[in-house]
């Protein structure tokens, strides 16, 4: 069982009250059947479908492949050499798995985030043992070469993406490095994996960055939260930085109560979209929360989504039709105490549609893409489905949301 990862969790409730969805400080359903595609022209491949063992095995990212496929990323506690492994799964378009891989020692491994790279491979981001992770494989999912950064203390990698230059940024968190008890950490390397250069940014307390994107002016925009700085316990925080990583501006959003976010991504207008959870604003004791900016991290607009307890927003994409989509858990609505959440808003952030897939256990999306068919594919974990504690969970749906509310064979 992952030890060292459920102290370290521990440690983060005390402090910042966060939940058991894997987001450490550094750390029914829609109707089955098949669905015609835009104007009826087309036909979507829609399932469910669970990949684990005995023991405790999650997703945490996924993206559409090259091929038409998905690749997924996560931890095993089921397979691999250690407490956890990193893992690292490959299926075809209709969500059967091709072949997956498991990296890691010992101890406790984890990848939190990925993505398929120019050259067919892919570079996977985490944390192995105490240091953030940075792994390169082949295209069949061969580990090409790995990098660790990190100092004594626990330092994270929650966000990675190859640059325009080849190389990757990462962003997370460090306890080793910076001015606070954690500093949010930005790490630029070049293509072989090899430091050019990092960044802390932060204060006294707790600041975290769990989000990163190159941006159009070869800058870059980090997403998180901080303690050290804002109006609140914690706030949604937001950094702007040029191709040096020195900060340009940052904002923060929130009220006096605890705001996060997850995740942000530069919209087609130049400005920027965030998504994560305020217990500030909104019906509950958390509720999703969708934040759009202009190009200079000025608010726009922001909306809250949610009921009585706790709802939030773990990823956001801009679809093809300009507005969002956003995938979370909550807990105010479903079949189980906690179900994936999958909502489709408008280009003003108003609710479309939104859809709710779970049992009677703890179900969650933790990631979400619009899929080339125009339809959305969700990665997350089931307690209420599969063969272990938690399953890995991979739903893929049409273009309105609708989904088998149970996995398919």
């Amino acid at each position: 069982m992952r030890v060292n990862r459920n102290q370290f969790n521990n440690i983060m409730v005390t402090i910042t009250i966060l939940c058991s969805l894997g987001l450490s400080a550094c750390g029914g359903g829609g109707g089955g059947g098949d669905g015609g595609g835009p104007g009826g022209e087309s036909t979507y491949d829609i399932y469910n479908k669970t990949f684990g063992g005995s023991d405790e095995d999650r997703a945490y990212a996924i993206q559409q492949t090259s091929d038409g496929g998905y690749i997924l990323a996560g931890y095993t506690d089921s397979f691999g050499a250690g407490n956890s492994d990193a893992w690292l799964i490959k299926t075809d378009k209709n969500g059967n798995k091709v072949w997956d891989k498991t990296f890691g020692g010992s101890d406790d491994d984890e990848a939190s985030a990925l993505q398929q790279t120019n050259d067919g491979g892919y570079i996977l981001a985490g944390w192995t043992s105490d240091d953030a992770w940075l792994i390169k494989t082949d295209a069949n999912g061969n580990k090409v070469w790995d990098k660790t950064f990190g100092g004594s203390e626990w330092d994270r990698a929650k966000a990675v993406q190859q640059t325009s230059d080849g190389g990757y940024i990462l962003a997370g968190c460090t306890w080793s490095y910076g001015a606070g008890v954690y500093d949010a950490w930005l790490i630029k390397t070049d293509a072989n994996g090899n430091k050019v250069w990092d960044k802390t940014f932060g204060g006294s307390d707790f600041d975290v960055a769990y989000a990163v994107q190159q941006t159009s002016d070869g800058g870059y925009i980090l997403a998180g939260y901080t303690k050290s700085f804002g109006a609140g316990m914690e706030d949604v925080w937001l950094i702007k930085t040029d191709a040096n990583g020195n900060k340009v501006w940052d904002k923060t959003f929130g009220g006096i109560m605890w705001d996060e976010g997850y995740t942000v991504l530069q919209t087609s207008d130049g400005g920027y979209i965030l998504a994560g959870r305020t217990a500030s604003f909104g019906a509950g004791f958390y509720d999703a929360w969708l934040i759009k900016t202009d190009a200079d991290g000025n608010k726009v607009w922001d909306k809250t989504f949610g009921g009585s307890s706790w709802d939030e927003g773990l990823a956001v994409q801009q679809t093809s039709d300009g507005g969002y989509i956003l995938a979370g858990p909550t807990n105010s609505f479903g079949a189980g105490s906690m179900d994936a959440w999958l909502i489709k808003t408008d280009a003003d952030g108003n609710k479309v549609w939104d859809k709710i897939f779970g049992g009677s256990g703890d179900d969650v999306a933790r990631a979400v893409q619009q899929t080339s068919d125009g339809g959305y594919i969700l990665a997350g974990y089931t307690g209420s489905f599969g063969a272990g504690v938690y399953d890995a969970w991979l739903i893929k749906t049409d273009a309105e949301g609708n989904a088998p509310a149970k996995p398919t064979p």
